[in-house]
């Protein structure tokens, strides 16, 4: 085969942690990159906009994934988006910025083998990407790609759920990503002056000018191209036509965890006998490729309110518009799930095990269903996982989507997690100041919490938190599909970097650290480092000195 056309490094997916991959890389002005996207470049109000991201699903730029249908969902498939343009899932995710725990990672060295990612050796990449409106120094950064803000409007149910949830024990935290994680307060989110700050803006945009970096949109990649058993470049399909860029170095994957392990599976790289079934010849039998599958479930409690105001049906206008558009403040300016916290369900656990996310207006079903009553709605949310699934394909043919099954629920214990996150809402919900403006709940009797009732409602109410992982897991393991430094297992050339290779997912929003996987995959394609940070413990506070 003749290659026309070769690149140092040939990056698959624009995505959270392919914008930060290819900026790093392309530093370097004797390197050339090459980033093939699947989707347009992310230009649309709704996009910029905070309070816009549901209006991005089901359209032109959403992949529209739907798993199979769930036991643990009463038989119910979930409808899974994914945003296919540049900046990946940061350009229509909800801009919470969370890290997630310590635990995390000094879990991900210790259970899995994956050595060089414990807290203090990811610290330092999430501290390197970050320009903090606020917070700073030490585990904060004011100089990096990455804006992350306060936000500019907190609808006013927010804090007084705040103030409910430390009535009923809980903490107040203004810093979910320094020295502790749990406790409530408000989120920051990823934008810069109320508009929002994808990779694409943070990343993608500096590397644009290099001269060394080329962006390819409309680009979907359909397999890998091997010689032996080196990836060499990648055969995709762009306009109609058929194109193949060599890849001197490596190719890279950042597609995420649904994109990255099917274009795995159909260049060859799987489960042997799932290939088979699906008429794809086997070049490495990796069993781990598209295991591991799972995701953070959030229930849907939402309650109808008195004397408060409801963001979907009081400020969606041409007023607030104007406001948003001549000043980035507003209503408008919401990435609607303002604040939250983190808590743990039963004692003995590492980190927290519910998070809460807290909404001033109804949603469920993917915001698919209009509020008629004005309402506020928390997110219960199980962030500490035990059940998994797979990712297989549907056939050979690339553009067909694979076959998800998240198998939510499948272990008993997230069920009773679940649970007793949702009696914990209903009893922050019955403290003051929030129930003056609580009539009563939507969908559920008012006074029965017991298993069976509450099992109705998760089968009903629980959707995606748009945080699938572990497809490509990372580890020294039998079943890692990646080493810790990222490369695949049984193939030179070939390394994955995005949420696909977290062995476990991490506790709260995963965009942050897919930013931070992208971050570090850069040094260890180029063969740096950024120094550990060292770490001070006592009983009540833990100081990162760098």
């Amino acid at each position: 085969m003749t290659i026309r056309e070769t690149y140092d490094y040939v990056i698959v997916g624009a995505g959270s942690a392919g914008c930060a991959l290819a900026n790093r890389l392309s530093e370097d002005p004797q390197t050339s990159v090459l980033l093939l996207e699947a989707g347009p470049e992310a230009e649309a109000l709704e996009i910029s906009m905070p309070a816009g991201f549901p209006n991005l699903f089901k359209t032109r730029w959403d992949w529209q994934y739907t798993t199979t249908p769930q036991p643990g969902l009463g038989g119910a498939r979930s409808y899974w988006p994914r945003m296919k343009a540049t900046g990946g899932c940061s350009s229509m995710n909800a801009m919470i910025y969370i890290r997630g725990n310590r635990a995390d990672y000094d879990g991900w060295r210790r259970d899995f083998g994956a050595a060089g990612w414990a807290y203090e050796d990811v610290l330092p990449y999430f501290v390197r990407s970050e320009t903090n409106s606020s917070l700073a120094a030490p585990y904060h950064g004011k100089t990096g790609p990455l804006h992350v803000e306060d936000r500019r409007y907190t609808h006013e149910l927010v804090d007084k759920w705040v103030a409910a949830a430390m009535e009923n024990g809980l903490e107040a935290n203004d810093d979910f990503n320094g020295a502790a994680q749990e406790g409530v307060g408000r989120y920051q989110v990823t934008c810069k002056d109320g508009r929002r700050w994808s990779t694409a803006e943070g990343y993608l945009k500096q590397a644009q000018q290099r001269a060394n970096f080329t962006l390819r949109t409309g680009a979907q990649a359909h397999r890998l191209i091997l010689e032996g058993a080196r990836a060499v470049g990648v055969e995709y399909e762009q306009g109609g036509r058929r194109h193949e860029v060599g890849a001197a170095g490596e190719v890279i994957l950042s597609g995420g965890a649904i994109n990255s392990p099917q274009l795995l599976m159909l260049s060859g790289i799987g489960p042997a006998d799932h290939l088979a079934e699906v008429g794809v010849d086997t070049v490495v039998d990796l069993p781990g490729v598209g295991q591991n599958l799972h995701d953070h479930p959030v229930v849907c409690v939402m309650w109808r309110t008195v004397d408060a105001s409801d963001i979907a049906i009081d400020y969606v206008n041409p007023k607030r518009l104007i406001q948003w558009q001549l000043t980035g403040r507003g209503p408008l300016s919401s990435n609607v799930g303002e604040g939250g916290g983190f808590v743990h369900t039963r004692s003995g656990l590492a980190g927290p095990d519910i998070q809460f996310h807290i909404l001033g207006t109804g949603f469920y079903n993917n915001g698919f269903q209009e509020p008629t009553d004005r309402m506020t709605t928390n997110g219960v949310t199980l962030v500490d996982v035990a059940s998994r699934g797979s990712l297989r394909l549907a056939g050979s043919d690339p553009t067909w989507r694979p076959i998800i099954d998240p198998r939510y629920f499948s272990e008993e214990i997230d069920r009773q997690v679940t649970r007793d996150g949702l009696r914990r809402a209903f009893a922050i919900a019955a403290e003051n100041p929030l129930r003056d403006h609580i009539v009563g709940p939507f969908g559920r009797p008012s006074d029965d919490v017991g298993d069976a009732a509450l099992d109705a409602y998760i089968d009903k109410y629980t959707q995606t938190l748009f945080h699938p992982v572990g497809t490509c897991a990372m580890g020294s393991h039998a079943e890692a599909v990646v080493d810790p430094e990222l490369r695949v297992r049984g193939i030179e050339g070939l390394r994955v970097a995005d949420a696909s290779v977290m062995p476990r997912v991490t506790r709260g929003n995963t965009n942050a650290p897919s930013i931070m996987i992208g971050e570090k995959a850069a040094d260890l394609i180029r063969g740096t480092s950024l120094a550990p940070a060292g770490v001070v413990r006592n009983s009540k506070v833990e100081e990162t000195i760098r």
